[in-house]
């Protein structure tokens, strides 16, 4: 299936000509559940690991006392989003059962009860893999075609999870792990991604306001401007045009690779490669959501009528992630080396 991004509700370039040098394409995965194997592109999914490889885990510190969130074992996860989506689902039908059944409320209740926390190092878990057939990446060490991201989802208290980036040659995998270690527990429900199958598409983007120069930013911000491009901003959403343009037009929502980074917590930051120096370029962008009520123009045509949307697991939170009640993990890579070590965002 594809996904399509509808245009723009303006064109940047008619609005602001010299926005033109600055368009940069990203690449939307558009995530949906599936069932990928090991040679394919997903969010979740099982990783094309050689067998003779070390599985990486986390040795910490990790910070307990500081969890956001329950502490629960991978299966007890798998079972609340399987009764959680029988009980949607029967929402979604008009069935007259109890929402939920007795015996999913028994299950919310033990599980509720959380896991013991364990001790030592922690089991990483598979986050996203990404062949460059599928997904055109910024930057990527000679002779690699494969990426894979996983990450700690243990105790690391008010950071972002912990992040670690593998690349490799796809063709030299020739006897694949079949069972990978996995943690006793995970720190939140949003630490485990649901397994999804990714189809890839190409969007245009431009800066974020505060990346921009003053004057272009005054320049997006004259109402007249916008009056003889014939556009309109104001869409019950945004306050002004500075805000349509940070919803709409620059930065594309949800799961990505490339395109700018999205400023929207924080000014920009140097992030400049702790390695070598040379300023380090958005690879991936990790999203607990497509798109929200402020970014609703990005939805693609195709979930417009899915009867699903709004419950949970629906197209617009297809992998279940969630990064601390709703933000985004932006992964940055060193162009001039991509194996120096790699920077976090979070927004």
């Amino acid at each position: 299936m594809r996904f399509t991004t509808p245009p723009r509700p303006v064109d940047p370039v008619a609005l602001v000509p010299q926005l033109a040098s600055l368009a940069r394409t990203a690449t939307r995965l558009h995530p949906r559940p599936g069932a990928p194997g090991v040679r394919d592109s997903s969010v979740g999914g099982p990783l094309l690991w050689p067998a003779d490889e070390a599985w990486p885990h986390c040795e910490g510190p990790h910070d307990k006392k500081a969890a956001d969130g329950t502490p629960r074992s991978l299966d007890d996860v798998r079972v609340l989003r399987r009764d959680l989506a029988a009980s949607a689902e029967r929402r979604l039908r008009g069935q007259r059962e109890p929402v939920p059944t007795p015996g999913e409320r028994e299950t919310a209740k033990r599980t509720g009860q959380g896991r013991p926390w364990s001790d030592g190092p922690i089991a990483m878990l598979p986050v996203a893999q990404l062949y460059v057939r599928d997904v055109p990446l910024p930057a990527r060490p000679a002779g690699a075609d494969l990426l894979q991201v996983l990450w700690c989802p243990y105790g690391h208290g008010v950071s972002e999870p912990r992040t670690a980036l593998f690349w490799r040659s796809s063709a030299t995998v020739t006897d694949a792990l079949d069972v990978p270690p996995e943690p006793a527990v995970i720190e939140g429900n949003g630490y485990l991604p649901r397994p999804c199958l990714l189809t890839p598409e190409q969007v245009t983007e431009y800066p974020s306001p505060m990346e921009l120069s003053e004057e272009l930013r005054e320049q997006v911000e004259e109402e007249s401007r916008w009056e003889a491009a014939g556009a309109e901003w104001d869409d019950g959403e945004s306050e002004d045009p500075h805000e349509f343009y940070f919803r709409n037009l620059s930065t594309a929502p949800g799961w990505k690779a490339g395109g700018w980074t999205c400023w929207s917590l924080t000014d920009p930051e140097p992030r400049d490669c702790p390695a070598c120096g040379t300023p380090e370029i958005p690879l991936l962008t990790i999203a607990s959501s497509e798109w929200d009520t402020g970014s609703e123009s990005w939805r693609p045509e195709e979930d417009r009528a899915d009867p699903f949307v709004h419950l949970p697991g629906a197209p617009e939170k297809p992998t279940l992630v969630d990064i601390r009640g709703g933000y985004t993990l932006q992964l940055h890579v060193c162009p001039a080396s991509p194996d120096h070590p790699h920077l976090q965002i979070m927004e």
